[in-house]
């Protein structure tokens, strides 16, 4: 199967439009979307988001700013910014597609790849920012792999199976990385809607699960199409000019 990977779309339509048109411009055939959580927060197209990705065959997991917007989450947990998105989230959401937000799982297992927003041992929040965190996240994996959203930066873990050994990458732009049965492997797709490793292109990858092969891609989208609509909504202005940057 292949599987077209997304993490945290963040409610920015035009980089979610931007995915798919990048994927269909590079003729990748997929089965499938992974959505791996954050379809909302922080920008300004949340209904639109979640109705663009039900067009497509998906799975979806739940991400904490979806948790926060439905009130899983005390607000108070997060920055005042993000607070201040969710709660207007809240108001924006048809009840539809806040039952959609209900229905998702913290984690889910596909073939033999775990699905999760954040990490493994903590489906929700917890970020693998480093080689210590994913070793220890390594424990909590059912088989030889995991895919994971939350930090908004691409990248690839990889255990040596017999030293224990963690490694991290960051994996090239379309170029397929094999992986190796020798090791185990925790895979971040970057995110699409608020990149944060300094590239403001929306982030995306292709698993093929028969191939056994992974690739990162990058989309362009139209950012000032997005940030004025944040405007328009009064949304934070930080949140707005971060976008330019990708951080």
């Amino acid at each position: 199967m292949r599987c077209l990977v997304l993490s945290d779309i963040h409610a920015n339509l035009a980089a979610l439009e931007a995915v798919l048109k990048d994927a269909k411009r590079r003729r990748l055939s997929y089965d499938m979307v992974w959505c791996l959580g954050d379809v909302v927060g922080y920008g300004p197209d949340p209904n639109a988001c979640i109705e663009l990705l039900r067009t497509v065959p998906h799975v979806c997991l739940a991400g904490n700013h979806d948790w926060a917007v439905l009130g899983k989450l005390e607000l108070t947990a997060f920055h005042e910014n993000a607070m201040i998105v969710a709660l207007w989230t809240r108001e924006q959401l048809t009840a539809e597609n806040l039952n959609y937000l209900r229905a998702r799982s913290a984690r889910e297992l596909q073939e033999r790849y775990l699905l999760a927003h954040a990490s493994p041992r903590e489906p929700i929040w917890e970020y693998i920012l480093d080689t210590g965190v994913a070793a220890e996240n390594f424990e909590h994996l059912p088989d030889g792999y995991a895919l994971v959203g939350h930090t908004h930066v691409p990248v690839i873990f990889a255990q040596d199976r017999a030293s224990g050994d963690v490694r991290a990458s960051v994996p090239p732009l379309g170029v397929p990385i094999s992986l190796d049965p020798g090791f185990r492997y925790i895979l971040n797709p970057g995110g699409v809607g608020q990149p944060r490793d300094g590239d403001p292109r929306a982030a995306y990858a292709l698993l093929d699960t028969e191939k056994h092969t992974w690739t990162q891609y990058r989309a362009e989208y139209p950012i000032h199409l997005t940030q004025a609509k944040m405007r328009a909504a009064g949304l934070p202005d930080t949140l707005i000019d971060r976008l330019s940057y990708g951080r």
